[in-house]
């Protein structure tokens, strides 16, 4: 196994350190799409995951916003980043590889959450939590879809 093999594994990882339910509502959405993950994971295929990681990450992006919503680093928030991660760097990890794409994204996931945080903050800063939180939000999703996709490019599930 090279390091090359786990860089979805580590970008996911990234992915969840600005929003913990993104990656899970990327694969979800790659899953609806018929499109296969490399790493084997029975609850990827269950309609309560699927539906249930898309409100997650709808209802993650909505409540960002609010001025009560608490940092990313908060015990609680932490534990959701590593949930997430993990299943997720699992599921772009190659077949076999499994164990080790949750650990590279967790790894990934819980110090970046830190920088993320800072960045959002300065970000903030100069124009406030809406429209920061909005530009973070397209950069976000914008790159789980992007590594989800290319990790199952060519990777249909069978009807």
């Amino acid at each position: 196994m090279t390091p090359r093999n786990l860089l979805a594994s580590f970008l996911i990882g990234v992915v969840a350190s600005a929003r913990s339910m993104t990656p899970m509502a990327t694969i979800a959405a790659a899953r609806l799409a018929g499109r296969r993950t490399p790493g084997e994971l029975f609850l990827l295929d269950r309609p309560v995951f699927k539906f249930g990681a898309l409100a997650m990450g709808a209802g993650e992006l909505y409540g960002d916003k609010m001025t009560t919503a608490p940092d990313r680093t908060v015990p609680l928030g932490l534990i959701a980043r590593v949930a997430s991660a993990g299943i997720a760097g699992a599921a772009l990890a190659p077949k076999g590889s499994e164990g080790a794409g949750a650990a590279v994204a967790v790894a990934t996931a819980v110090p970046m959450a830190y920088l993320t945080l800072a960045g959002r903050k300065e970000g903030m800063a100069h124009i406030g939590q809406t429209r920061s939180g909005l530009i973070e939000d397209a950069l976000v999703v914008a790159a789980g879809i992007a590594i989800v996709a290319l990790a199952t490019s060519g990777s249909k599930t069978r009807a």
